[in-house]
């Protein structure tokens, strides 16, 4: 089951964030050999995503960072759209975080 973890992005800027996998003891999740997607969508049934979470997995400090650009957050309306983050080894994907992500609105432009 996926960890529930809701966001907050600022239209028109830099948005990163960093996910620490840990297991129910709170022990590091080993992710050598893992790759991360990440997707943006208005609602679940949304057919294109509204926006793609540039990703890196670091198996070292297991963690999985998301990054969105500047241009990319522009591009978004505010207000609110789902997300999840999948974890693939090749052969196996698990949904491993997923919630809200709420897009504030830019007054600079």
């Amino acid at each position: 089951m996926a960890t529930k973890a809701d966001l907050t992005i600022d239209q028109g800027t830099s948005f990163s964030t960093q996910l620490t996998m840990t297991d129910q003891y709170g022990n590091q999740v080993p992710l050598t050999g893992y790759n991360a997607n990440s997707q943006i969508r208005k609602w679940y049934t949304s057919l294109n995503p509204s926006a793609v979470f540039a990703t890196t997995v670091n198996p070292a400090t297991s963690t999985i960072t998301l990054e969105l650009t500047p241009d990319q957050t522009a591009n978004m309306d505010s207000g609110r759209y789902v997300y999840d983050v999948e974890i693939s080894n090749g052969y196996t994907v698990t949904r491993v975080v997923e919630g809200i992500v709420t897009v504030t609105p830019q007054v600079t432009r």
